[in-house]
């Protein structure tokens, strides 16, 4: 089973919020997932960011890819895998 780590999009239409979950890669975009470790909303100047990093490391080191997006705002939070 091959684990991601992406973005959920939630919110209305034209007003998008995220939410960064762990899911199975053959799940959909907004089905089942297994956590949900943080979010974003990139309405707000600067954007909101939000991560729990003690489990975004856990996931990391427990072997899940991030999405580019994903990797990107762990960048920017200082998150990575030790």
């Amino acid at each position: 089973m091959a684990v991601k780590i992406r973005l959920r999009r939630v919110g209305q239409k034209k007003a998008p919020f995220y939410r960064i979950i762990v899911a199975d890669s053959r799940s959909p975009r907004n089905g089942r997932f297994i956590e949900e470790i943080g979010y974003v909303n990139p309405l707000t100047e600067p954007k909101d960011v939000k991560i729990n990093e003690e489990a975004a490391k856990k996931w990391l080191s427990n072997g899940a890819q991030p999405t580019d997006v994903v990797a990107k705002l762990f960048k920017e939070a200082n998150i990575t895998k030790d």
